[in-house]
């Protein structure tokens, strides 16, 4: 089966080009083709997994309702990146392809999948209906759409039932949706934790150099 896949690439800085190709993949333990996004500069992707190793010990899916939603999530790819963390990216529908949906969560953490980031907009039921069927971490991203800002996205994701808990970042909060998944798998990976700390140091550095910057500008 044949798929549509978003390549996204970035030339310049200031320049963003999108390519829409069909791919196909596979499913590693029954072999049968599977839908996926490859985020960012492929070729460049595959080097970054191959610097921190094929089979890393720590993998996050990021799961979107949307090829649409790419935009806003492609930084927590980025921040995963950064991390050294192996990152599995889908386009999985919980209202079009609800089946799908059941089958990738019911088979994530068997597949290696060790956090899920699921994002999605206005009747946002993506990652609830995964954090039904898995016993992984889902961190949820509202997506803002236009007419209510997010606010409808951010109710479907936050107002779960007791027993089936969803993380759930600000609006648009892709960035610390990567973060929590880093902290999530720190507490059992001793290179994150060690990561994990030299950013947080990295953080403190910044604001520092901010208040040196100011007190130097307005004091005498």
């Amino acid at each position: 089966m044949r798929t549509l896949a978003l390549l996204w690439d970035r030339p310049t800085a200031r320049s963003t080009s999108y390519v829409i190709a069909a791919t196909t993949t596979s499913d590693h333990r029954t072999g049968r083709p599977q839908p996926s996004v490859c985020l960012g500069n492929c070729r460049r992707q595959r080097a970054r997994h191959s610097r921190f190793g094929q089979n890393a010990p720590m993998s996050v899916a990021i799961v979107m309702g949307s090829a649409s939603d790419a935009s806003i999530m492609d930084d927590a790819v980025q921040v995963l990146r950064t991390f050294g963390v192996a990152v599995e990216v889908r386009v999985i529908s919980a209202h079009r392809t609800p089946d799908d949906a059941i089958e990738f969560a019911r088979t994530a953490s068997a597949n290696g999948i060790n956090v899920i980031i699921a994002a999605a907009g206005g009747a946002a039921h993506l990652a609830g209906v995964l954090a039904a069927a898995t016993p992984l971490p889902v961190i949820g991203v509202p997506i803002a759409l236009a007419n209510l800002g997010g606010l409808d996205s951010l109710l479907a994701m936050v107002q779960m039932p007791t027993g089936v808990p969803v993380a759930v970042v600000a609006v648009n909060g892709a960035r610390n949706a990567g973060l929590l998944a880093v902290r999530i798998m720190a507490l059992s990976d001793e290179r994150l934790a060690s990561e994990q700390d030299r950013f947080r140091k990295e953080l403190a550095d910044q604001v520092r150099d901010q208040d040196a910057e100011i007190v130097a500008r307005y004091n005498d």
